[in-house]
């Protein structure tokens, strides 16, 4: 039973109600009466098979559904550039681009040529830093 196709759940069900019916006639040719024939083992069984195959056929269905939106969805999107197309060329926002090449093109101080230099102030206080530990741990710089 662990088929997701639809025509085999179809046949599965299809075969199930037709030994339901084969059991109870059993049955009743036997002459159990109703009450009993509910709680016959097999009879359990049997509809709680045909319970399962009608769940399942639901989830098939729904499934499809979901696949036949998404694909209505997909088309609509592919469809819709080519509604906008003016001259073989297709639109575009132009407030997006603008914004991106003010970003690109405004250069941050102190850096030339994607190199970041550093200020000769800045060097000599890096420097000083460094003489001042020095200092304060004789045994490190030994």
């Amino acid at each position: 039973m662990g088929s997701k196709h639809k025509q085999s759940r179809m046949e599965q069900k299809a075969s199930f109600e037709r030994k339901l019916e084969d059991r109870l006639s059993y049955l009743s040719n036997k002459g159990i009466e109703s009450p009993k024939i509910g709680k016959d083992i097999i009879v359990k069984k049997l509809r709680a098979d045909i319970n399962a195959v009608n769940t399942r056929l639901k989830w098939i269905a729904d499934n499809e559904k979901k696949t036949e939106e998404l694909a209505k969805i997909k088309a609509e999107k592919t469809a819709a550039p080519r509604e906008d197309q003016e001259d073989g060329k297709v639109k575009k926002s132009k407030e997006a681009p603008a914004a991106g090449k003010e970003k690109a093109t405004a250069p941050k101080k102190d850096q030339e040529d994607g190199k970041v230099k550093k200020s000769k102030e800045a060097l000599a206080e890096g420097k000083e830093k460094k003489k001042k530990k020095e200092d304060n741990n004789p045994e490190k710089s030994e």
